[in-house]
């Protein structure tokens, strides 16, 4: 036989499911929105990495910041060239490696008036990074080398986010700020 249910019994379960129902509204409009964060990833060998950072470079608009370990891709320092060329504020951050080859990207990028600085504060300046104006970032594994593209495992993502590109900025500057202007010898 059921019992019937009390009025303190009742008004107990309405008193719950009342604030349930508060906490599931308070929860829903106090959490943060999550925006769609356009994202493309590559991968490696063959898998055109190379030429969507090069597609990268020719949209930019207003600034590429580089930060890079191994750069030996003539295809991706001539749109460099290209872009700095056309106006765009272009700056990049090699690893020390970089002084010792014969001529190096960081030769080509600084003879052709590219700010090109060194890094040589750390073991190595392992870096393989490219923001576009302050709105999109390009990380991951592969390096700016034609070896990446034709022969290793690398993968590559390109993510449309100013708030990581500012994080990205952020730690570019502080990379900047104890790296030395590049001399080119040649």
């Amino acid at each position: 036989m059921v019992q019937p249910v009390s009025k303190p019994s009742s008004f107990l379960l309405l008193s719950i499911l009342a604030l349930l129902a508060i906490s599931l509204i308070c929860t829903c409009t106090l959490r943060p929105q999550s925006k769609e964060i356009a994202t493309q990833v590559y991968f490696s060998p063959n898998g055109g990495a190379t030429q969507a950072i090069i597609n990268e470079i020719n949209n930019a608009k207003s600034e590429i910041l580089v930060q890079s370990y191994s750069f030996t891709s003539t295809p991706i320092a001539q749109v460099l060239v290209e872009a700095h060329k056309r106006g765009v504020k272009v700056e990049a951050i090699l690893d020390k490696s970089q002084r010792k080859g014969q001529y190096t990207s960081a030769t080509f990028l600084a003879n052709t008036g590219v700010l090109t600085f060194i890094d040589d504060k750390h073991a190595i300046a392992h870096n393989k990074v490219m923001i576009f104006d302050r709105e999109a970032v390009i990380t991951g594994s592969f390096n700016f080398t034609k070896a990446a593209e034709e022969k290793n495992a690398e993968n590559l993502l390109i993510i449309k986010s100013k708030e990581l590109a500012s994080a990205y900025i952020d730690n570019w500057m502080k990379h900047r700020e104890h790296s030395e202007p590049y001399q080119p010898r040649h």
